[in-house]
């Protein structure tokens, strides 16, 4: 079997961006439908929307509504988003056309009404060899004593894959999808030692949901998992905060250090990765 080549590209924020984008296709789809994912290699030529070279392109698809050209126009705007109040925060697509950007790639968006959408990813091919999924597992902090974490995010694939990961570390891991929920398991006697909570959540957003919980269990640690937000100089701006899309490495120091020195507030940025350095 001929094993396709590697892009250079953090897996933990591309599995994030994929699950994303799974979300999406399974909302579009609310009668059901099918969802296909695919990887495929491409050389685009000079002139084109990327520059020219090899790039590899994972793609998923699904058969639902479709969008109008007004709406995949704007799809990629921050916050803009076709659903219901409290059913989403328009996130999603911003981000990984951030992530793919940053990479040197791009985030390529095809639908047509009633013809389902095809959402691709497109990676730049990497002339280093691929690094072992194992290579990094001595740098990454593991829990530093055992301690619960209470993760928050109405997002629910995006939620079960964060939790995944803290549980790699060592942590116990309690999910709620809601602010509302998280504060019905505190006053039902779950003590977590860090609150971990989404900004942008319906009905409650992550400094909401910490203040209240404050009054609650004054003793956990809280903090944010940001995309974009207004909280860089209004409420929350001291809270500790995690920039989505985020590695694992990052997570598991934020939440180590959280429990080892109590304090914090920077935000810990998506570290750009240089073609070719």
């Amino acid at each position: 079997m001929r094993c396709r080549p590697a892009a250079r590209v953090d897996p933990n924020q591309l599995e994030l961006a994929i699950l994303n984008l799974a979300i999406n296709a399974r909302d579009a789809m609310p009668s059901g439908g099918a969802i296909t994912i695919e990887t495929r290699t491409e050389t685009v030529g000079a002139g084109q929307r990327l520059q020219a070279g090899d790039y590899i392109c994972v793609s998923v698809r699904d058969s639902g509504v479709g969008m109008d050209r007004e709406t995949l126009l704007r799809a990629v705007e921050p916050f803009f988003s076709t659903k219901g109040i409290g059913e989403g925060t328009g996130l999603g697509l911003s981000m990984i056309h951030g992530l793919a950007a940053q990479l040197g790639g791009m985030l390529e968006l095809t639908s047509t009404p009633g013809g389902g959408t095809t959402a691709s990813i497109w990676l730049p091919v990497s002339t280093e060899a691929p690094i072992p999924a194992d290579a990094d597992v001595s740098g990454i902090v593991t829990a530093p004593h055992r301690a619960t974490i209470l993760l928050v995010d109405d997002e629910e694939l995006v939620r079960m894959g964060t939790a995944d990961l803290l549980g790699d570390l060592g942590y116990d891991v309690v999910q709620a999808a809601s602010g509302a929920e998280a504060l019905r398991l505190l006053r039902s006697g779950c003590e977590p030692d860090v609150l971990v909570t989404d900004y942008l959540m319906p009905g409650m957003n992550g400094v909401d949901l910490i203040e209240n919980a404050a009054e609650i269990a004054p003793n956990a640690k809280a903090m944010l998992i940001t995309g974009y937000s207004d909280i860089a100089s209004g409420r929350g701006s001291n809270l500790p905060r995690l920039q989505k899309p985020f590695r694992q490495g990052d997570l598991a120091r934020r939440v180590a250090e959280l429990l080892t020195k109590g304090h914090g507030g920077a935000v810990l940025p998506f570290r750009r990765t240089d073609r070719g350095s």
